[in-house]
C-alpha cells in the first residue's frame, strides 16, 4: 500500500516544540501497589526514574510516558517479578521474553494467541485468558480465577496492554479493538483508554472482554529472531509507549495538529494536509479505535502540561499557542482534562519539584 505524503507546515519560532506523551498518575500508582503492599520503599525507584514522589498524592498528575516505561522495567528488576507483585506467585524476570519466543514461530495470529493462553495458564494461574470466535467477531476475555486484592484495576490494564501490544507487534500492524468491557467501575483516568485500547470502552462488566474482527486471526506472523532481539531491548516496559506509535493515522493526525499550531485545525483541514477526504480520515481513525477530538485533546493536554511544568509563560500565552480562542476556553478544557485549574496545576508541579524555567521550550523538552 502506498503511503500518502504528509505536507509539512512552515516552521515558526512561535510554535511549541513537540511534547512528550504523558500518562495518568493512576498507572504509576497501580505499578507500585505490590511494592507498597509488601512494605517496600518506592522513593528510590521513583527517583531513579526521575519521577517526583510527591506526584503520587496528586490524582490529576501526569508523567512522561518514557519515564513510566523506565519505572516499569525498574520495578520488574527490583522484584524479579514482571507481574509487579500483584499476583499469588511471581512472574520471574525473563518470562516475557519466553512468551515472545513461544509465539514468534506460530503461523498465524490465532495460533499465537492460543500459545499465549497456554503459556499464561502455567505462569499466571490467578487469571484465565480465553479466545472465542463467532462469525465476524473474535473476543479475548480475561477472568479472575482468584479475586485480585492488590492493584486489581492495574492488573487488568497491564495484561490486556501486554497481550495487545505483543499481538500487534507479531503481525506488524495494530490489532484494532472494536470495544473493550472492563470488570470494574469507570476509573478517573479512563480517558486515557481511548489511546491505549479503544474509544469504545465500557465498565462494570463481569469479566474483561476485548472484541476485534475475526478475520484478523488469519494474519500471518511477520517477525523473526532478528526483529525479536530489537523488540526485547527495553521490553516489556517499552510496550507502554506503543499506543502512541502503533497507530499510523493517529500519529499522523497528532503531528499535523501540532505542526499547524497555533491554528486550531478542523478535521477537514487536517484531512486536506494528509491528502485524504474528511470521510476517509474519519473512517481510518475509527478503524484504529480513535477519533479526531480525542487526538486533539490529548495533544493539547500534553503540550499544556509541558508548558506549565517547564516555563513561566503566562496562561493567556499558553492558551494562544495551543489554539484556544481565549483564556476562558483553555481554562475550561484544562479542568475537563485534569479536574483542576491550570494555575493550581502549575503550583502543584512546583511543589513536587518541577520548577519552571525561563529557557526556550525546545531545549527544555529534551530532558
Amino acid at each position: 500500500m502506498t503511503r500518502e505524503r504528509i505536507k509539512k507546515a512552515t516552521p515558526s519560532a512561535a510554535l511549541p516544540a513537540p511534547a512528550r506523551a504523558t500518562v495518568a498518575i493512576a498507572f504509576v500508582q497501580g505499578m507500585l501497589a505490590g511494592l507498597q503492599h509488601a512494605g517496600r520503599d518506592t522513593a528510590r525507584l521513583l527517583e531513579s526514574a526521575h519521577i517526583a514522589a510527591q506526584v503520587l498524592n496528586d490524582p490529576s498528575a501526569r508523567i512522561p510516558v518514557d519515564r513510566y516505561a523506565d519505572l516499569y522495567n525498574r520495578i520488574n528488576s527490583e522484584l524479579d517479578d514482571e507481574g509487579f507483585g500483584l499476583f499469588s506467585m511471581p512472574i520471574r524476570s525473563g518470562t516475557f521474553e519466553f512468551l515472545c519466543r513461544s509465539t514468534i514461530t506460530a503461523p498465524t495470529l490465532a495460533e499465537a494467541i492460543e500459545r499465549s493462553i497456554r503459556f499464561l495458564r502455567l505462569l499466571l494461574p490467578d487469571l484465565d485468558v480465553r479466545l472465542d470466535s463467532h462469525s465476524e467477531q473474535a473476543c479475548l476475555s480475561i477472568v479472575e480465577n482468584r479475586l485480585l486484592v492488590i492493584g486489581r484495576v492495574f492488573a487488568f490494564e497491564w495484561l490486556l496492554r501486554l497481550l495487545h501490544g505483543l499481538f500487534s507487534w507479531l503481525v506488524g500492524r495494530s490489532i484494532v479493538l472494536d470495544s473493550v468491557a472492563f470488570p470494574y467501575p469507570r476509573p478517573d483516568h479512563a480517558e486515557d483508554y481511548a489511546l491505549i485500547y479503544t474509544a469504545h470502552s465500557t465498565f462494570d462488566a463481569d469479566r474483561l472482554t476485548a472484541v476485534f474482527a475475526a478475520n484478523l486471526l488469519d494474519l500471518p506472523i511477520r517477525r523473526d529472531e532478528a526483529a525479536l532481539q530489537s523488540f526485547l531491548e527495553g521490553a516489556p516496559g517499552k510496550l507502554t509507549t506503543l499506543y502512541r506509535r502503533d497507530r499510523e493515522i493517529v500519529l499522523r493526525v497528532r503531528n499535523a495538529l501540532r505542526d499547524a499550531l497555533p491554528a486550531s485545525s478542523s478535521l477537514a483541514e487536517v484531512a486536506r494536509t494528509l491528502n485524504l477526504s474528511p470521510r476517509t480520515l474519519h473512517r481510518r481513525l475509527e478503524a484504529e479505535g480513535s477519533n479526531f477530538q480525542a487526538i486533539k485533546d490529548a495533544l493539547r493536554r500534553d503540550l499544556a502540561i509541558n508548558r506549565l511544568a517547564k516555563t513561566k509563560q503566562a496562561l493567556a500565552a499558553v492558551a494562544t499557542e495551543l489554539g484556544f480562542a481565549d483564556s476562558a476556553a483553555f481554562y475550561r478544557a484544562f479542568v475537563r482534562w485534569t479536574g483542576i485549574a491550570p494555575a493550581h496545576y502549575r503550583r502543584r508541579l512546583q511543589a513536587a519539584g518541577h520548577a519552571p524555567s525561563e529557557r526556550r521550550q525546545d531545549s527544555a523538552s529534551q530532558l
